[in-house]
């Protein structure tokens, strides 16, 4: 139990940051569709973003996080503080240089790279022009990004996750000021964008250092090239860069074909997967964050029971929250899209084709996240080729699902097979590790799902009467806001009370954890 809080405690923790930098996210995606609506410029720059973001994920926050955490934890257990300090020095130096070669790789091949990624804009030469100088110029966020990554693995692995939750926020301020105040002095406003990623970026470096220093932690210059550890990392990190560059390359696939549609389709998919990506990242991102530091020191000390216990708890509680958020962005998508949206350049035939990708996107959030779970216990046992072979043949079938999809669903298509391909990555990584580690309470997480799945039809229901019988298209703008809020406020009543009724664990767990901290706060009062 004591696992368990700790987790919680933990992905509370992220989640609440992660839902500060989502609603700063939100205002960043609503300056940005109300100035550029979903037009020429908006998409070069999420084409341009995508891209310099191809190899910043690759390296930076992805394979290298995943990789990081398990060996810095092995490092902690074995090394004196100052070898942990040579180590975090060292490790950083190399990664550096290891970015900033990549980074310059990647200003001086842009215009390739934006050719792969979008050829449907090749066509377009004013279009093809601005992406590929876009992209030039936000590179260097690729260097500023992985840095972050870097100290975010630090601090995860010694239980410190404010920070690297909340920086975000920095970078999406830096994007809305660049937009707002930078924008209008220029000659291609959408430079200001590119602006704010890169300041932003930096920003978020920034912010971890006062705390790796809290730590004795700052990294200074140092090689250390026969550093055992470090050579870990990167031998882990091989097959981890693989595994991520694979699913970032069903990314790019998504985007390749949607540039070969009608203009603005790369926009509507952009949005919809911001949405999707608000429950993930409160939710599903949180609880991986804060399981894997967890399972890496059960792995350490051969706990494999503690092990278990907290990797179905962990399961149980992403598909409780996740559940109810796919319904709900299913049955109140255009709404929502309607009031974050749906203003200046961004009209209603934009929020409709919007939501189109929305409800085939939400119907991925519960196996994307569960996936992500199982990706972090492989990555806590140093198996990183599992999760490659699971990636691979998710990768193979998306590609097959957005040919056979685009044309009668059009950028819906693309949107449900990314949903598809996360299903087939789910079920083979959950019976992979079912192989090789034994029962890890499947049938408890299953029961758990179908009574969150009675649930959230229940929920679902009722959202939809409420919106269905207010009269929503004949109301303005704010009481509209207000019908929505109320929809989605009843909505978690009926979903909590539903689970409670069908004897749902997870609720009763979250009402002692309420009260536990309710008697702390009184017993500080007292």
């Amino acid at each position: 139990m004591a696992d368990e809080k700790n987790i919680t405690k933990a992905a509370s923790i992220m989640g609440s940051a992660t839902m500060l930098s989502r609603v700063m996210g939100y205002l960043r995606d609503a300056v940005i569709a109300y100035i550029f609506g979903a037009g020429m410029s908006a998409d070069a720059f999420f084409i341009a973003f995508r891209v310099s973001n191809l190899l910043r994920r690759l390296v930076g926050e992805g394979a290298m996080t995943s990789s990081f955490i398990p060996i810095f934890t092995d490092c902690l257990a074995d090394r004196t503080k100052d070898e942990v300090k040579g180590f975090v020095s060292g490790f950083f130096t190399l990664f550096f240089l290891i970015l900033v070669v990549l980074a310059i790789a990647g200003m001086l091949f842009s215009e390739g790279l934006v050719n792969v990624m979008s050829p449907g804009f090749a066509g377009v030469e004013d279009k093809f022009r601005l992406t590929v100088s876009l992209t030039r110029f936000m590179f260097p966020h690729m260097v500023f990004v992985g840095l972050m990554a870097a100290a975010m693995g630090v601090l995860h692995s010694l239980r410190q996750f404010i920070a690297p939750a909340v920086s975000p926020i920095l970078f999406n301020i830096a994007i809305i000021l660049s937009a707002l105040v930078v924008a209008p002095f220029l000659k291609e406003p959408v430079y200001a964008l590119a602006f704010g990623v890169v300041v932003g970026g930096a920003l978020q470096v920034a912010m971890q250092i006062p705390f790796l220093k809290r730590h004795g932690l700052v990294p200074r210059p140092s090689l250390r090239l026969n550093d055992p550890y470090i050579k870990k990392v990167f031998v882990l990190m091989g097959p981890a860069l693989i595994g991520i560059g694979v699913y970032q390359l069903n990314v790019f696939v998504t985007t390749r074909f949607a540039s070969r549609l009608a203009e603005g389709s790369v926009s509507y998919l952009y949005y919809a997967s911001r949405l999707m990506e608000l429950p993930l990242g409160i939710f599903g991102v949180a609880f991986t964050q804060a399981l894997l530091p967890s399972l890496s020191e059960f792995v350490t000390k051969k706990d494999f029971a503690s092990f278990k216990g907290s990797l179905s708890f962990t399961m149980r509680m992403v598909n409780f929250v996740n559940i109810p958020a796919t319904v709900g962005l299913m049955v109140l998508g255009l709404p929502i899209i309607d009031i974050l949206f749906t203003r200046g350049s961004f009209g209603g035939a934009d929020a409709a084709n919007t939501a189109f990708a929305l409800t085939f996107y939400a119907l991925g959030i519960v196996p994307v996240a569960s996936s992500r779970v199982l990706v972090s216990v492989f990555y806590s046992l140093k198996d990183t080729l599992t999760p490659v072979i699971g990636a691979l043949m998710s990768f193979a079938f998306n590609i097959a699902m957005c040919l056979i999809l685009i044309k009668p669903l059009r950028h819906g298509g693309l949107a449900l097979a990314t949903t598809l391909a996360a299903v087939v990555d789910l079920v083979f990584l959950s019976v992979a590790l079912r192989l090789k580690v034994g029962n890890f309470g499947v049938k408890g997480i299953v029961s758990s799902a179908l009574k969150s799945v009675a649930a959230a039809a229940l929920m679902g229901v009722a959202v939809y009467a409420i919106i269905h019988y207010s009269g929503w298209h004949g109301l303005e703008k704010l009481a509209r806001a207000a019908v929505l809020s109320a929809s989605i406020g009843s909505g978690g009543v009926i979903y909590l009370v539903a689970c409670r009724a069908f004897g749902a664990p997870e609720v009763a767990f979250l009402k002692e954890l309420v009260e536990e901290k309710m008697g702390k706060n009184r017993a500080k009062r007292a």
